[in-house]
């Protein structure tokens, strides 16, 4: 009955080809804790409350943009879940949420959780966990170690790098300048002045003639201000989080104290530290950028800002869309997306920071002309270029060249 054989023989060889692919398809697909067919489960910190909480806006545009792309089908037919918790930018406080997140809601990865101080507190704990700590809010060099701590990354320009443009444009343009330093006292603070010290070099000795720190527990830091003035300093370095920010535009004012201002980027938005500070206050602060400024009419036509304020509208139409904090929160999520969208099929978190440490040229159309995403597997450092910008009348306005600076790692 070779017939029957013959038939018997194709079955068994269709079912062995069906099997086979399964089983390449199972194979192909790969899942850590945290993602499924389904679902991709993203977890954050953010100071909704307590003395930065001005940065809280960020993980509410991001809750929003992950809302956009889960209503657009998700990511390779995925949706983010995103699990977002308040720590009031207080480092014991960030512990436990990370420990909630890791191992009570079993998140894939932790996604942009915000400061200095919270993610140093939970950077040897995310590194023994072997759980991405990725594309965290904070400037601080530290975050490009990958030979330390391969599973945390940093997103925006480092701190140091800023200082040190804000240090060369000193020594050019007022090279016997008096240089009175405000800064907050803790891992952010001393990481901007240490990059501000660098870039003096040899002469950071003799031009800074007051380094004067604050606690953020205190309600204002008037007082800081005036000892500052005292010195006859004519160069004033900010390195203060949103809510000081505005408390020193508006004092240096209302003592008719009139040093040349830089402003630390974190504490560069017009919604939530110009506007209250008062724009006659703020006038000629000198700051950096590396993201399209919403108020700057040079991006009306901008089709990256169209798409952002579209976003915005339908979205998240109570948001500020003059606080930084949205653009920050946009670009960043974009990024994010660009990450899972590469890793496939293939979601372990071991392939998370593979990709992450892939990107080449990448741009969220927030960025700056000129400034693109790169890294590598020696370099965590996504973002590494700056463009100085004065204010003027009721906005930002660049001026000079996108400068790269990377400080070490």
């Amino acid at each position: 009955m070779p017939a029957v054989n013959g038939k018997l023989a194709a079955a068994s060889l269709a079912l062995a080809l069906i099997a086979a692919s399964a089983s390449t398809a199972t194979a192909q697909k790969k899942y850590d804790t945290g993602a499924t067919d389904t679902e991709i489960k993203v977890g954050n910190i953010m100071p909704y409350s307590g003395p930065a909480s001005a940065y809280g806006i960020i993980g509410r545009t991001e809750a929003a943009y992950f809302k956009k792309i889960n209503e657009e089908g998700g990511i390779n037919g995925r949706k983010i879940n995103f699990v977002s918790y308040d720590d009031a930018y207080s480092p014991p406080k960030t512990v436990e949420q990370a420990r909630k997140l890791v191992e009570s809601d079993e998140v894939l990865l932790v996604f942009n959780s915000l400061g200095t101080p919270p993610n140093s507190a939970i950077q040897k704990y995310m590194n023994s966990k072997k759980v991405p700590q990725l594309f965290v809010a904070t400037g601080a060099t530290k975050w490009n170690d990958p030979q330390n701590f391969p599973w945390t990354m940093g997103w925006q320009p480092n701190y140091q790098s800023e200082t040190q443009i804000y240090a060369k444009y000193i020594l050019k343009a007022m090279p016997n300048a008096k240089i009175g330093v405000l800064y907050q006292n803790d891992d952010y603070g001393k990481d901007y002045l240490k990059g501000l010290k660098d870039g003096l070099g040899a002469k950071a000795a003799s031009m800074i003639v007051l380094e004067e720190s604050y606690e953020t527990s205190e309600p204002t830091i008037d007082n800081h201000i005036v000892k500052l003035k005292a010195t006859g300093a004519d160069v004033f370095v900010n390195i203060t989080t949103p809510k000081f920010a505005a408390q020193a535009i508006k004092k240096i004012s209302e003592i008719g104290w009139k040093p040349t201002h830089f402003l630390n980027n974190v504490s560069a938005s017009v919604g939530s530290v110009i506007k209250p500070a008062g724009f006659e206050n703020s006038q000629d602060i000198i700051s950096a950028a590396y993201l399209k400024d919403v108020s700057d009419p040079q991006w009306k036509d901008d089709a990256g800002m169209k798409a952002f304020l579209d976003f915005m509208t339908k979205y998240f139409p109570e948001g500020d869309k003059l606080d930084g904090g949205t653009i920050v929160g946009y670009g960043v999520a974009q990024t994010l997306v660009e990450v899972l969208k590469k890793c496939g099929d293939n979601l372990t978190r071991e392939n998370v920071m593979k990709q992450a440490a892939s990107l080449k040229d990448f741009r969220t159309e927030v960025l700056l002309p000129g400034i693109k995403i790169n890294t590598g597997p020696n370099d965590f450092a996504p973002i590494s270029s700056l463009q100085l910008m004065k204010f003027k009348g009721d906005k930002w306005d660049l001026f000079g060249e996108v400068i790269s600076a990377d400080a070490g790692g």
